[in-house]
């Protein structure tokens, strides 16, 4: 649907440059948001831009800054008017006040070469601040890994043009981030050896084959779709500033860094120092979200296993997690992804991480992209314009030229079109309306039963006033 509209408009090819913003947002008058039109009246502003950080799209690379990096030289001069009176950097970072997006991960990926020449990149880094209202702002940013005259650091007291297309180039990297590595790599990809490890291990009579399952429910077709869709010769990651090749480098870099910690929600708050930042609430609300799913696992998972020594001893449990930990982690011992499970305690840790994962930690990533990702100025995939050097010479022209053509714009934009659609689950609605046909017979046959002498209730026989014929017909066997 999104393509033909786009086609229809002239614009999925378009090579033209684009005029102002607001024709972006004309775009796609045929699908919005509230949420979207909130992105595409704020974008611009500090606020909005921190917020996002923590509750937009990709919250997992904020982390607190206790120490600043030794090549991110801000000094108190350059913020300290952005911090209120009575204070200083080194005392707001001793209060837990002052955060940190480095891209550092990114550095050095080669860059594709569009119409002759190689499309800029930034691995850039970017400094917040937590003021006195409770609001995450932006305080500084630099383009790159290594300051020099050429590569200094931005402030919001700079020319307001000069801090748009600073915080812009941060969002390219953090968009092509959370698309390609926090998204595509750690949920899709991620979960996929957990699915094929499950159904090569474990038979389908195993109570983790029937307690997993479900979860995995089209992760092998969609991840067989999306690499075509996302890393093929014309995918959306030929679509960005990194290209198919660095793409799949960062994939890698990102793999080689995935641990244990940094999957299991909890552990990974903490090693951030994400505890107590406020209006967090993909931490508050995920927190809970594991451990509702870590006590739902734990009484399924002690059901079955009653003693370490049944962990110890379940041979298809064992070549399970050994196989995930050769195959999905290539053996990466410094990941501190287990090659055994021992305990019942160590089966219920890994078995909420694989739930979580495939559910709430892919919504939280996924959902949301349409809304935020639309406004394509907001998260940029591809900037084609240099980053600036020296301060003072941005212009609108300089910005919107930094762009992609219309057409690249419009194909980036088309796949967050495509993610927001919420599919129709066909099973799921034929079941549903066939168990609603079996309560209403249940229903029936207990109205006639309850005037009944002598009553039939064998195919009928309610059990705490649930009916088994719901359950046993509506349930598949096995």
């Amino acid at each position: 649907m999104a393509d033909a509209e786009l086609k229809l408009k002239g614009l999925f090819d378009s090579k033209e440059s684009w005029d102002n913003f607001e024709s972006m947002q004309n775009t796609f008058t045929f699908q919005t948001s509230p949420i979207s039109e909130y992105v595409f009246a704020h974008w611009k502003e500090d606020a909005f831009y921190g917020y996002q950080f923590l509750n937009g799209v990709h919250p997992s690379v904020i982390k607190r800054c206790s120490w600043l990096p030794s090549n991110f030289p801000v000094s108190e001069e350059m913020v300290q008017p952005l911090l209120g009176s009575g204070t200083s950097l080194q005392q707001e970072m001793e209060k837990g006040n002052i955060f940190l997006c480095d891209y550092k991960i990114m550095d050095n990926i080669p860059a594709p070469v569009m119409d002759g020449k190689p499309l800029p990149f930034t691995a850039a880094l970017c400094l917040l601040h937590v003021d006195t209202a409770g609001e995450l702002k932006p305080i500084a940013i630099q383009l790159g890994q290594r300051p020099s005259e050429k590569c200094p650091i931005f402030l919001p007291s700079d020319a307001e043009l000069d801090w748009l297309l600073a915080k812009m180039f941060v969002k390219n990297a953090d968009g092509i981030f959370h698309q390609m590595a926090s998204h595509l790599q750690n949920t899709h990809l991620l979960c996929e050896p957990f699915a094929v490890a499950t159904m090569r291990h474990f038979p389908a009579v195993h109570p983790l084959y029937k307690l997993l399952m479900p979860h995995f429910r089209y992760n092998l077709q969609i991840n067989i779709v999306g690499r075509v869709i996302l890393l093929g010769p014309e995918g959306i990651a030929s679509l960005t500033s990194l290209g198919t090749a660095g793409v799949v480098e960062l994939m890698s870099r990102e793999l080689a860094q995935t641990t244990y910690s940094s999957l299991c929600l909890p552990e990974n708050i903490a090693d951030r120092g994400l505890e107590n930042i406020p209006n967090f609430y993909y931490r508050d609300d995920g927190l809970k979200l594991w451990k509702a799913i870590n006590s739902y696992v734990r009484a399924m998972v002690e059901l079955f296993y009653p003693a370490d020594d049944q962990v110890s001893g379940d041979a298809e449990l064992q070549r399970w997690i050994h196989d995930i930990f050769t195959k999905g982690f290539l053996g990466n011992g410094l990941s501190g992804i287990p090659e055994s499970l021992k305990t019942v305690q160590e089966v219920v840790k890994f078995v909420t991480m694989v739930i979580f994962t495939a559910s709430a930690q892919h919504a939280a990533v996924n959902n949301g992209q349409f809304d935020y990702n639309s406004c394509y100025p907001n998260t940029p995939l591809m900037l084609r314009g240099a980053p600036p050097t020296a301060k003072g010479q941005v212009t609108m022209e300089t910005i919107l030229g930094a762009l992609p053509s219309i057409g690249t714009t419009v194909q980036s934009m088309s796949v967050a079109v495509i993610l927001h659609k919420k599919h129709a689950d066909s099973v799921k609605h034929i079941i549903e309306n066939f168990q609603k046909e079996l309560s209403s017979i249940d229903e029936s046959i207990n109205r006639r039963n309850a005037v009944v002498v002598l009553l039939n209730t064998h195919i009928n026989n309610n059990n705490n006033n649930r009916s088994r014929l719901v359950d046993e017909l509506s349930t598949p066997a096995g």
